[in-house]
């Protein structure tokens, strides 16, 4: 596992999933247990960018979540539902989408969370 990364077993009780992974301290990574290696380094690359534009942009950055649900899952034909929160000082910013490409349906919803923060500055 990379430095800097931990996987957090959270009481089920609290409602937590026990596949979470913190990136940081500010970065939590839901759902993405059974992505590959390679496709894990790619998503955690873009989750990062997104995460150091919110902290460049704002002083307020607090957190970034993204958990990720497959659904319709069949053989070459799943699509990935991602729910993310972005948290900047006390509000908070939603965004959802549902799409056939990982990491077309990951940049999207960040991207949202990018847009919806930028239109309440």
């Amino acid at each position: 596992m990379e430095e800097g990364a931990e996987t957090t077993d959270h009481d089920a009780g609290l409602g937590q999933n026990k596949d979470m992974l913190a990136l940081g301290g500010n970065i939590e990574l839901t759902g993405f247990s059974d992505i590959d290696r390679g496709s894990m380094a790619v998503v955690k690359k873009i989750v990062g960018n997104y995460a150091r534009r919110f902290s460049d942009a704002y002083t307020e950055f607090s957190s970034l979540s993204v958990k990720m649900k497959r659904i319709h899952e069949r053989e070459k034909s799943e699509k990935y539902e991602f729910h993310s929160a972005l948290t900047l000082g006390g509000r908070s910013f939603y965004a959802d989408i549902v799409d056939r490409n990982l990491f077309f349906a990951l940049d999207r919803v960040l991207k949202k969370l990018e847009n919806e923060s930028s239109a309440q500055k």
